[in-house]
């Protein structure tokens, strides 16, 4: 089964090497420029422009902005969840995706059940629960993101400070040399800074934006050094320090609750898994009680206990630190 024609493996090799080679031309004539404008989103649409407030109002309106910065929607909260979400598409294509996916979830229900309640059901649930969820999900995944970098930028701003520079240079260090989410919204402050907002100002629209634990430290100890002065670098760097503590804390703490969420999952997948091998063994196994009215119940009862166990076990392994 292994006797395999050489000319094969040498065609094989010669592609590698023709792949290979055609990457290593195409890094060696990539430009720092054009390297450096897809660093981050501030930066990708900088390059095609030179008006630094006209990217400033494009960013703000793509995370559901006005031009000024302010929430567009009434709805404070989910403007707020929107907008620490990360999403760049804009309120009009947010709301026209939503109404896509509604619109979707009414057909296959109605198409599958015949039933215009439980149509109409899920359409609603697919245009205010679903985009709920996500966006949730969306922003969680964001802020570790967020957080993970948060330590590297209080680096750069120590290091430029020491070299002598201002905050807001420092600032717009962050934002052209490290990656999204944090190289944006940096940038943004810079933009901020640079178009007449104060400093305090500009660092608490970045808290706003991110939602972050860690960011009222750096926002507190900015406000501090602006009004009563002292050594911002000093300070930021023993806040590096305690963010990379609590970072490896919690990953260590991760890590010891692993058996805890093993547990969890398969605890969780053993009664399902065994249902749908008796199913596949023997499809009559459960033919006579199916469609009694009390197995129903005690199916519904056995998946709330179950949910309950779940959410007591992923208490005991999630908290805050």
């Amino acid at each position: 089964m292994f006797d395999i024609d050489p000319i094969y493996l040498v065609w094989l090799f010669v592609a590698l090497a023709a792949g290979l080679t055609v990457e290593a031309i195409y890094l060696m004539c990539f430009s720092a420029a054009s390297y450096r404008s897809q660093i981050n989103r501030r930066l990708m649409i900088t390059k095609d422009r030179t008006d630094r407030e006209s990217v400033l109002v494009e960013l703000r309106r793509e995370r559901g902005l006005t031009s000024g910065g302010d929430y567009r929607l009434n709805l404070v909260a989910l403007n707020r969840l929107i907008l620490q979400s990360g999403l760049t598409l804009g309120l009009t294509r947010l709301i026209v995706c939503v109404v896509i996916f509604a619109v979707i979830a009414f057909a296959a229900v109605y198409a599958f059940r015949h039933s215009l309640v439980e149509a109409a059901v899920a359409a609603l649930l697919s245009a205010t629960v679903l985009p709920v969820v996500v966006l949730k999900m969306l922003r969680s995944r964001r802020q570790k993101k967020f957080g993970a970098q948060f330590p590297d930028a209080l680096d750069i701003i120590v290091r430029s400070l020491r070299a002598g520079h201002p905050v807001p240079i420092a600032v717009s260090m962050v934002g052209r040399e490290m990656t999204d989410p944090i190289g944006s919204e940096f940038g943004i402050v810079s933009d901020e800074i640079t178009y007449g907002a104060e400093l305090e100002a500009a660092m608490r629209n970045l808290y706003a934006r991110i939602g972050s634990d860690d960011l009222p430290l750096f926002v507190t100890a900015v406000a501090i050094q602006g009004s009563t002065g002292g050594n911002l670098g000093e300070i930021l760097e023993n806040l590096s320090g305690v963010i990379r503590q609590r970072f490896k804390m919690r990953r260590k703490i991760r890590a010891l609750a692993a058996e805890g969420r093993a547990s969890a999952l398969i605890l969780s997948a053993l009664p399902i898994g065994m249902f749908i091998v008796i199913q596949f063994i023997a499809p009559d196994f459960y033919g006579s009680v199916w469609v009694e009215r009390l197995t129903k119940l005690l199916l519904f009862g056995a998946a709330g206990w179950m949910a309950l166990g779940n959410l007591v076990m992923f208490k005991m392994v999630n908290f805050k630190i």
